[in-house]
């Protein structure tokens, strides 16, 4: 199943528990880590409450109240040898120097802990994403040709790369954060219940309200968050298509046009943010105004119960710090959610790629002692969609011959190069190589004895001799040298500064054409295949690089089951024979002589297209 290509479309559930529990098995390893996180939420809540209660307690000592009496209401935290020791002096310091002390230890612990809950979130979350990075890396290379031909590679590289960062920061910000913030409002709301209710009350009537809010502003920064990244996944396409296609922009002026078009998509996605700010600035004060409504409340009913000789000044200060603590999280509750919202949105799509049937597996590990190279193609019908591109397909190819497929362009020529390799699976009819069905053979010890020359040359960034080697260690420099003389690649290296070590850029653009054809040349007579399959490889030649190309062919088909598709007379003439495909059928087969004389399809073939080279040539 390919996924949908307007995926970025979608917004997941925040909480949707199908993928959580899918993401257990990477989090698994290190849930040690988890576990510590999730711990260290209750010391971090009982650090956070210390300051608020420290201080109160001081302020009744030095109000010259006691710290711990009934009248207070701070007696029901502790028995009062405990709050007295919190404002005794110690070591012959004032009452407001212990207390200043005591604040920073505990804004030391508060900072230590949080330290150590940050960091072991964020070791288990890049641990766990590491491994699901790759994972996920190895199942690409495990997913069929197929699907490549419709999935675009920017949104591979999305799902490698930003998804996954997304998932590593709902464990870092995100999730036990969000429940370590809902625990602490629940620590103080009980808290404060138990001391006074009647202060707890009246500081809690906002809060129904503030919760409509929430879960007003929940939907609506939903579909604010979809616009958003769908603009942004619009952007993205419009900047890739326009940034792949650069020569065709230049060379047709479509600059201002191009501008014009990403000026407006910028300016939608804009407009886009700035609802979801609208929204977010809106929950923002909305708990602003709660807190300030919050304290105006407080300081209200409890100047009523200090006046009435029910409460003192610190039990008022405290209620006063720890309804601001429990509004804190709240202010944050955007971020947390978008961040959330944002993962689980990943999360969806990194599975949903995940859930892409790879190749199917070989059905026989049966391998072959010995490769002679007798290729048989039997009855193949294929097709990349509803409308077969092989139909009934056969012939055979013997060990060391050299064949040439011909044809008009979607002929199905290439195709049959690719059902060879594998790099496609067989619908009808089957491939035997040496007798052996290819679906019965390992795919990469089948591809072992195949070098593949393709006519659009992929080069990686490195140096010549990893590309030409491709970083096979059973390949020697010395190797590596030989088949680049062969090809006649070896004054290509002596007229580079750096000779073997020259950097190849991004695709080999520090290299015409003509070179990285003879640099893919190298690297198939590199591999010492049995069998060989050229892809119009000398279609992009000029002609004197041709004309090394075709000595170095000959050396290099010596020996060798090749199978050319060419349209390079050249080419088809140094051939034992040909096979003309048309419309997906095999129609003709002989050698050049043969083919002429029949007066077929190869004859009306060769005077539109070979007969010209051939007067060129002559």
């Amino acid at each position: 199943m390919i996924p949908d290509f307007h995926e970025e479309e979608a917004i997941g559930s925040i909480y949707d528990w199908r993928y959580i529990r899918r993401l257990w098995p990477f989090l698994r390893p290190y849930w040690g880590l988890l576990s510590v996180s999730l711990l260290l939420i209750v010391p971090r809540a009982l650090v956070e409450a210390a300051p608020g209660l420290a201080l109160a307690v001081g302020l009744n000592v030095l109000a010259g109240g006691e710290a711990g009496s009934p009248l207070s209401g701070l007696g029901r935290l502790a028995d009062a040898a405990w709050l007295e020791w919190i404002a005794a002096p110690r070591l012959g310091l004032g009452v407001i120097l212990w207390l200043a002390l005591l604040l920073l230890a505990l804004a030391i612990a508060q900072g230590l802990l949080e330290f150590a809950r940050v960091m072991a979130m964020a070791v288990m979350g890049q641990s766990a994403m590491r491994d699901l990075r790759r994972t996920l890396f190895d199942h690409v290379q495990r997913l069929p040709m197929r699907f490549f031909d419709r999935y675009p590679v920017g949104r591979l590289v999305t799902r490698l790369t930003n998804d996954i960062e997304n998932l590593a920061e709902m464990f870092t910000a995100g999730a036990v954060a969000l429940v370590a913030d809902l625990f602490v409002m629940a620590f103080f709301a009980a808290g404060m219940f138990w001391i006074h209710p009647g202060l707890a009350i009246a500081g809690m009537l906002v809060v129904p309200f503030l919760a409509v809010a929430a879960l007003i502003f929940r939907y609506k920064v939903r579909e604010a968050f979809r616009e958003v990244r769908v603009k942004i996944a619009r952007i993205n396409s419009h900047l890739n298509e326009t940034i792949s296609g650069m020569k065709v922009v230049q060379l047709f002026a479509r600059e201002a046009r191009n501008l014009s078009e990403f000026e407006r998509q910028n300016a939608s996605h804009r407009d886009s943010w700035f609802r979801s700010i609208r929204y977010d600035a809106l929950l923002f004060s909305s708990v602003d105004v709660a807190i300030n409504l919050t304290m105006a409340l407080i300081l209200w009913y409890g100047a009523r119960l200090i006046h009435a000789g029910a409460v003192d000044l610190g039990l008022l200060f405290l209620f006063v710090d720890w309804m601001r603590r429990f509004f804190r999280p709240l202010m944050d509750l955007s971020a947390k959610y978008s961040i959330m919202q944002s993962s689980m949105s990943s999360c969806e799509r990194i599975f949903q790629l995940l859930d892409v049937e790879p190749e199917p597996p070989t059905v026989v590990a049966s391998e072959p002692r010995a490769v002679r190279g007798e290729i048989v193609f039997d009855d193949v019908t294929f097709a990349y969609g509803e409308e077969p591109v092989l139909r009934n397909v056969s012939f055979r190819v013997a060990p060391g011959e050299r064949v040439a497929l011909v044809g008009h362009t979607g002929a199905g020529k290439t195709t049959v190069l690719k059902l060879l390799a594998r790099l496609y699976e067989l619908q009808q009819g089957s491939i035997r190589v040496d007798g052996v069905d290819i679906r019965e053979l390992p795919r990469g010890e089948l591809r072992r004895h195949i070098s593949f020359v393709l006519q659009d040359v992929f080069l990686f960034n490195g140096d010549l001799r990893y590309n030409v080697g491709l970083g096979r260690e059973d390949i020697s420099q010395g190797e590596i040298a030989e088949a680049a003389r062969t090809v006649h690649a070896d004054g290509l290296v002596a007229r580079l500064p750096t000779g073997w070590d020259q950097a190849v850029h991004e695709r080999g653009v520090n290299f015409s054409t003509g070179e990285r054809q003879l640099l893919s040349f190298a690297r198939a007579l590199a591999r010492r295949p049995e069998i060989l399959l050229l892809d119009e490889a000398t279609a992009n030649v000029d002609t004197e690089t041709e004309g090394l190309i075709q000595d170095a062919l000959h050396q290099l088909m010596q020996g060798k089951t090749s199978i050319v598709v060419a349209h390079r007379l050249s080419t088809i003439q140094d051939v034992d024979r040909i096979y003309v495909l048309h419309r997906g059928e095999l129609r003709e087969s002989g050698t050049h002589e043969e083919l002429l004389a029949a007066r077929g399809l190869y004859w009306r073939l060769y005077q539109l297209q070979y007969a010209k080279q051939e007067q060129s040539a002559a």
